[in-house]
Order: C-alpha cells, then sequence, then structure tokens
C-alpha cells in the first residue's frame, strides 16, 4: 500500500445561500464541514521541512468560506461540496482526493447530523 497524508479541518461552521425550499432561499444557513485533503507524502519529514512540502490545512477552511462565490444560492449542498473539491484540485495539483462532508445545522431537531459526504479524485 502506498503512504498516504491527509489534511483536514473538522467541524468548521459556516453560513452559506443553499437550499431548496422557500424558507431557506435568500438567507444563509448554517452547516457544519468536515474537508480532508489527501497528498503524497514526502518519503521523510524531518523536524525542519518547511510548510512548502506539504499543504497549508488553512486553506481548506479557505475552500469552505471565502472562496465560495459571494451572492450565490446552491440548491443543493452537493454543488457545495463540489465547488470546494474543485477549489483544492485547482489550488494544489498534489492534492489527490478530497472528502467532504456538510451538516445542516437549521434543520436537526434532536441534535442529530443530517448531511452528505462527497468524495472525489482527482481527474486526469
Amino acid at each position: 500500500m502506498d503512504d498516504s497524508l491527509h489534511l483536514e479541518v473538522a467541524d468548521f461552521e459556516h453560513e452559506v445561500l443553499t437550499g431548496i425550499y422557500s424558507e431557506e432561499t435568500g438567507k444563509p444557513q448554517p452547516l457544519r464541514f468536515t474537508i480532508r485533503a489527501r497528498l503524497k507524502p514526502l518519503p521523510r519529514y524531518a523536524p525542519d521541512t518547511t510548510l512548502d512540502a506539504s499543504k497549508n490545512y488553512m486553506d481548506l477552511k479557505f475552500a469552505a468560506s471565502d472562496a465560495l462565490p459571494r451572492g450565490v444560492h446552491f440548491k443543493l449542498i452537493e454543488a457545495v461540496a463540489d465547488h470546494i473539491c474543485e477549489t483544492l484540485f485547482l489550488q494544489d495539483p498534489r492534492v489527490e482526493a478530497v472528502t467532504v462532508r456538510i451538516v445542516k445545522l437549521a434543520i436537526a431537531e434532536q441534535g442529530e447530523a443530517i448531511g452528505i459526504t462527497l468524495h472525489r479524485e482527482r481527474r486526469a
């Protein structure tokens, strides 16, 4: 099995224009994101290895917040997840795969996590 490196931001919350019902349109909804990006690691990481040998995990947070287009309403959270994946693939050619989990916080009635998980492999 090949080595792999997974960077992750878990349980990051951000408001996004999303939803298909009339009560959802026109106002942002709180979403909880967990984003995981797989990269091919170096053969070894020495104590003085610099950040450019990996990826800044804040890029994952950026992809789920500032990189989402302002004023755009995503009907499906699947489209939000897809945009995040594409953003990370475009940012860095070393990203081999991305997994995005989104939980819609506004529809939980008793603390349950309702949402989706999208996994994308880089396409050639």
